[in-house]
């Protein structure tokens, strides 16, 4: 089974549903009669990606607001602060019931697609949501102090909170004044009133942990000292044996802890083949459910609440839409089934493991509401003129100068798949396959072989010598 596209060329001048530009879009585009995982798994390396049947690029360069395509590595994943208070609340809602409707934001529409199929696809994407995530600017691995701390700190608030509210207390019934009615006193009260100005005066607790940080730098410092000494002196404990305090949860110890028998509601999930040019493909050595395009359907008590598109491709799952009930939307299911995925990912890799990566779609930096993307780390940007992944910490710097960037650092380095043979394209002319030069000699009337070469310039050459180009 061969892919079959129809190519539509490039299409400029439309309404940009990101900054609003009425003028400002470009994109390519090809409606794919039918497609194997395979080639869309190179296209979607190549900066493309699918609304139904249609194949869209953006016209990186000219657009107004350059999209980047984005993959997660769910392998090395760690959910954030904000990710993990949605799998808390959603946890939270299905065992206790218990949930709050405040200040939940509409998932704003996906206007990544071309206009021309806008219509046909009202849909919402599963990622596309305002987010409470953290500054891009802040690493992924930031410095998250272990929870004995942050009980310890927790307990010094509140001592100190409760030893300044006792002053405080003191001070109004010394001064024979209402509770409710304070007075600062400048001068010194009197003997066995107000605060005991021979004791030190309450620390911040700011302050305090500032202190208690500054005492354990020194003593690890002083460790770090008799580090070598103690090698020498004491058995090492071997790496199995190393004992597992305050071990980081990863993102399964969320999504997948046990809910409590009593529980207030059972979230099922369900999959289904969906409507899609990609080819069913069920290899041995792939995924249990095979390659090819899937809804997951979320159910809440018996009644479906959301449907996520997925594409399971041979290295990768790639997001396509969520649909959603916004009766739910306070579980921020967006945020919800994205990390899910992730770790559906992951389960497909213990058996197919080339299939490794996840793919959020586009992610548009010079759109502030499309930056929280970036936050499923670690991740990567492709390179928009070599095709070649980069750490998105390293891209970061060159969006904030200009919306268009070359990531790839190496000057010489060019596209590897840039078109060497034009001939060697394959073409489906009057239900015939042949390659490019032989169709050339067939063809009537005026060439066509600029909206050929451009084609062949944005698919490159191992996807146009497989696909088959429909002309007409």
């Amino acid at each position: 089974m061969a892919s079959v596209v129809e190519y539509q060329g490039p299409r400029r001048g439309y309404r940009c549903g990101y900054c609003g530009c009425p003028e400002g879009k470009a994109c390519s585009g090809m409606w794919a009669h039918s497609m194997t995982v395979q080639d869309y798994q190179d296209l979607i390396d190549r900066g493309w990606r699918r609304s139904g049947k249609y194949v869209y690029k953006p016209v990186m360069n000219q657009t107004c607001c350059p999209q980047y395509t984005i993959r997660c590595r769910p392998l090395h994943f760690q959910p954030s602060k904000s990710h993990k208070k949605v799998l808390k609340k959603m946890f939270k809602f299905l065992s206790k019931g218990e949930f709050s409707k405040g200040n939940n934001e509409e998932e704003p529409m996906d206007s990544q697609m071309d206009n021309a199929v806008m219509d046909d696809f009202v849909l919402k994407s599963k990622l596309d949501i305002h987010s409470d995530h953290r500054p891009l600017g802040e690493g992924y691995n930031e410095v998250i102090e272990n929870e004995v701390e942050k009980k310890e700190e927790k307990l010094e608030d509140k001592k100190t909170k409760e030893l300044n509210q006792s002053h405080a207390q003191k001070e109004k019934l010394g001064s024979g004044e209402p509770s409710s009615s304070v007075k600062v006193v400048a001068s010194a009260p009197k003997p066995g009133k107000g605060a005991d100005l021979s004791k030190p005066p309450c620390r911040k607790a700011k302050d305090i942990r500032k202190e208690r940080k500054r005492q354990k730098l020194i003593l690890k410092s002083q460790t770090d000292k008799l580090e070598g000494f103690q090698v020498q002196h004491e058995p090492q404990l071997l790496p199995s044996e190393k004992p597992k305090l305050n071990q980081r949860k990863n993102i399964e110890d969320f999504i997948f802890d046990i809910l409590p028998e009593d529980a207030a509601h059972r979230l099922e999930f369900t999959r289904f083949l969906c409507t899609s040019p990609l080819e069913m493909e069920n290899p041995p050595n792939g995924p249990d459910y095979g390659y090819g395009s899937f809804h997951q359907q979320y159910w809440l008590d018996g009644k479906i609440i959301a449907v996520g598109v997925i594409d399971v491709l041979p290295y990768c799952v790639s997001s396509v839409y969520l649909y959603y009930d916004p009766d739910y939307s306070f579980l921020s299911l967006g945020v919800y089934s994205a990390l899910r995925e992730i770790a559906f990912t992951r389960q497909l890799h213990e058996k197919t493991s080339q299939l490794s990566y996840y793919y959020m779609g586009f992610y548009i930096h010079s759109c502030p509401k499309m930056r929280y993307k970036g936050q499923y780390r670690p991740s990567d940007l492709l390179c928009p003129e070599t095709y070649v992944w980069v750490p998105i910490e390293q891209c970061l710097p060159a969006l904030e100068s200009s919306k268009y960037c070359r990531f790839n650092q190496d000057a010489k380095a060019v596209d590897e798949e840039r078109i060497k043979e034009l001939d060697r394209l394959r073409v489906l002319y009057k239900r015939t396959i042949m390659p490019y030069n032989v169709y050339k000699k067939r063809q009537k009337g005026p060439s066509d072989e600029a909206i050929v070469q451009q084609y062949a310039d944005l698919v490159g050459q191992t996807c146009s010598e497989r696909m088959l180009l429909f002309r007409s």
